[in-house]
């Protein structure tokens, strides 16, 4: 008996792990060039940077207007993600790759696209600080 209630409850949860539970489901990861990605998500990318490091482009979808951006390497990827989140904003990241815009674009995206969607608010100054002088000199 015990072994049976096992194995109806090992068969439940796989059942469970297999079919998922239906949502947040997204596509397979977008693989491939800037270009290739692109279309995927049904844009016709405007080129900003074509470097060796760093590809971008802008999009414009029925999903509103986003950038995307291809690197040649994680850890590139990951730098400009760092740095990126400093100003806030919602992210689809996928391997070497990111389409960065705002939050209802980078949803729909990735029902296109796969990846996962990262968020952060904007960093505000510290007490005591501005990001511009309040004080103007001597006359």
């Amino acid at each position: 008996m015990r072994t049976r209630r096992f194995t109806t409850a090992a068969v439940l949860a796989a059942t469970v792990l297999v079919s998922g539970c239906g949502r947040d489901e997204a596509p397979q990861e977008a693989t491939g060039t800037l270009e290739q990605i692109a279309a995927k998500a049904d844009c016709a990318p405007d080129i900003q940077t074509d470097a060796a490091e760093l590809r971008q482009a802008q999009c414009a979808t029925d999903d509103g207007k986003w950038i995307l951006l291809t690197f040649a390497t994680d850890r590139g990827q990951r730098e400009w993600i760092n740095q990126a989140k400093d100003y806030g904003g919602s992210y689809l990241v996928g391997r070497k790759w990111v389409a960065a815009g705002d939050a209802g674009a980078v949803t729909a995206l990735r029902g296109r696209l796969g990846g996962t969607v990262e968020t952060a608010a904007p960093h505000e100054p510290h007490a005591g600080q501005s990001s511009h002088s309040s004080h103007t000199g001597h006359h």
